[in-house]
This record gives structure tokens, sequence and C-alpha cells, in this order.
């Protein structure tokens, strides 16, 4: 197998700062894999053999509730890293994680971790400030489960998607990629009857403009105004 290049991961937040014999050396035991979109890149609760790097695409990651239920828990963005189970103390991943377009990962075994993380500092302190995030924006999540009302959570997770991940278009900002009003329920805690009937309404208003798998934000103000929960009046 021929090295991977260390122009492919040079420019992402999580490396700055590296020198170029660092970088070779990170990817020494990495590997390029290609996933196609809605395939599994690993499963809930399955020993985690691997960490991983999301070099382009979207991971949509997915937690099974004890009753069944499916849960999305959040969208992992390119440049992320993922799947890093021992920076939780935790031999299985926590979470399903599911291309949500074709995606291209960097995949490194797990045994590898506890070297690079005690060799170069700054990989170490970017992986943990990632994880740290993460658990914030879990815990902002609950509160959001136990204390707003439906429409407020359907506009937060929208808005926290576009801020994630959104681009310019003439019609406004467009989640960049698909996802659809079932991922959205997933999301909010709620039903596709729901989520539907509400973008439905925020479409006939000019909030939003939807099609299939395919959201975007016309009146970003508006939108921060239901999350809000003030009126747009």
């Amino acid at each position: 197998m021929l090295p991977l290049d260390r122009s492919i991961i040079a420019h992402l937040a999580l490396f700055q700062g590296l020198e170029p014999q660092a970088l070779d050396s990170i990817l020494k035991d990495a590997r390029s894999v290609l996933f196609a979109k809605e395939s599994i890149v690993f499963e809930q609760e399955a020993d985690a053999r691997s960490f991983y790097v999301l070099l382009s695409g979207h991971i949509r990651v997915v937690r099974t509730t004890p009753d069944g239920r499916q849960v999305i828990a959040r969208y992992i963005s390119e440049g992320e890293i993922f799947g890093v189970a021992a920076a939780l103390g935790r031999l299985t991943y926590p979470a399903t994680a599911v291309a949500a377009v074709d995606c291209v990962v960097l995949v490194w075994p797990g045994s590898v971790w506890p070297d690079l993380s005690s060799r170069f500092p700054a990989l170490s302190a970017g992986t943990f400030k990632t994880v740290g995030n993460r658990l914030q924006e879990t815990q902002a999540r609950v509160l959001e489960l136990a204390t707003e009302q439906v429409e407020q959570r359907v506009a937060s997770a929208i808005l926290r998607l576009i801020n994630q991940t959104g681009r310019k278009t003439e019609a406004g900002i467009e989640i960049d990629f698909p996802i659809s009003r079932q991922d959205i329920a997933e999301m909010t805690g709620t039903t596709l009857h729901t989520v539907s009937r509400l973008l439905s309404a925020w479409e006939e208003k000019g909030i939003i403009v939807s099609g299939r798998q395919r959201v975007t934000v016309a009146d970003p103000h508006r939108l921060v105004l239901l999350a809000e929960h003030r009126s747009d009046r």
C-alpha cells in the first residue's frame, strides 16, 4: 500500500501546528477508505478497533435507545475526528456511524491511539476538545428535549445544521447534504407527521424551501425567532 500524502490532512484544524515529519508519522498506520452512501462505518456497541477522520462527505451518528428507537445524535463534517472510543474510556462504540453521502474516511487501528496521543499532544488536545464539545452539545440537546416545545426544537436543529454545513444558494442557505423529514424527526425526538406539518407551514410563510431530502433556509432571522420562541410578526 502506497503511503498517504501529508497534504490530505495538513490543512485540517485537527493537525494544525504539526511539522511535516509529524504528519507523515501520524499517517503511517492510516488507510483511506470510501464508504458509499448509507453504508455503515461502525455499529453501536461493536468493539472499537479503529478510529477515523472524515476527509469528505458527512457522517450521520445514530444511537439506538433501550426501547429500540433510533435517535440521530449529530452529523460529522469534513475534517472531524470520530469513533475515538478510547478518548471516552470505552472499549466499544457508543453509537452507529452511517455515511449520509458517499464519504472518504481515514482509518487508523485503535491500537495506535495511545502512542499517537502521547507523542503528539496537539492531536490529543484537539481530539479531547472535540469530544468535550460533543458532550456539551449532547447536554444541550437533553435540555432542549426537556424544556422546549417541538417547534423550537425543530427550528434549533435546522439552524445547527446550516451553521455546521450550510452553503449559500440563490434561494437561501441550504443544508449541504440530503436530509429527510424522518431524519429531522429523529434528531428532535418528535414524529414524522409533526415535522412535515411544521416544515409545510414554514414553507408557506417563506421561511424555508424544502424538496426531496433538501432543506434551504430562506429567512434565517425568522427561524431564529422561532427557535427562541419569539413572535416573527
